[in-house]
């Protein structure tokens, strides 16, 4: 997640302090990343270095009020009319595991794709539960509109995921099977005075002459 731009975006309504964007930030995704208020901080100490927020003085209890710069702005319109960079992307602990899994001496991969199976149906059950039971937002509150958005895009990502395990386990079992039947007719093909022996080979070789 852009933390830099989602804190532009939260100032765009007015000024705010740390631990004020930070709450914000989190009632628009539902918690759904983890954020803390150090995090908060130091992204606020870089966009002020980079002069697209500045300090606003502060609030009734003393907090320190930050607020976008016109350079802010023009920083966070680009991003929202920039599409997500897709040609680089990140890291993905599962498929990095399932990479690693396919050859590492003893372990079963397809162990490895039920595990994880289980453990994404679950998930998916839970953010469906979650979904069932968030009403739909009225038109008049956006921001409860914004949570439904990212929990909805967490059910399709979980869905998306189980079909991909279920991709990759047939791939695996095709394989397995392809791996037999040459094995099979590898088997077939070999001379069966030739047991591999030095004394089957004399014998193929005796056949022959």
């Amino acid at each position: 997640m852009s933390i830099r731009h989602g804190l532009l975006a939260l100032l765009e309504h007015g000024p705010r302090y740390g631990a004020r964007l930070r709450s914000e930030l989190e009632s628009r995704t539902g918690a759904t990343w983890s954020l803390n208020v150090g995090q908060v901080y130091t992204t606020l100490n870089r966009l002020e270095r980079d002069g697209l927020v500045l300090q606003d003085g502060e609030d009734g209890s003393g907090h320190a009020l930050y607020r976008i710069t016109e350079e802010g702005r023009s920083e966070l319109d680009s991003w929202f009319r920039s599409p997500v960079d897709r040609s680089n992307p990140p890291r993905d602990e599962l498929a990095i595991k399932l990479a690693m899994a396919v050859n590492a001496p003893g372990v079963d991969v397809r162990d490895v794709i039920q595990l994880q199976r289980h453990h994404t149906l679950r998930a998916m059950q839970d953010y469906t539960r979650l979904k069932a039971g968030t009403p739909e937002p009225p038109p008049d509150r956006p921001e409860e509109m914004a949570w439904v958005l990212v929990l909805e895009q967490l059910i399709f990502q979980t869905e998306a995921e189980v079909r991909w395990l279920d991709h990759c386990e047939a791939r695996l079992v095709r394989m397995a099977a392809a791996a037999g039947t040459r094995q099979a007719e590898a088997g077939t093909r070999q001379d069966p005075a030739d047991d591999g022996t030095p004394r089957g080979r004399s014998r193929r070789a005796s056949r022959s002459r």
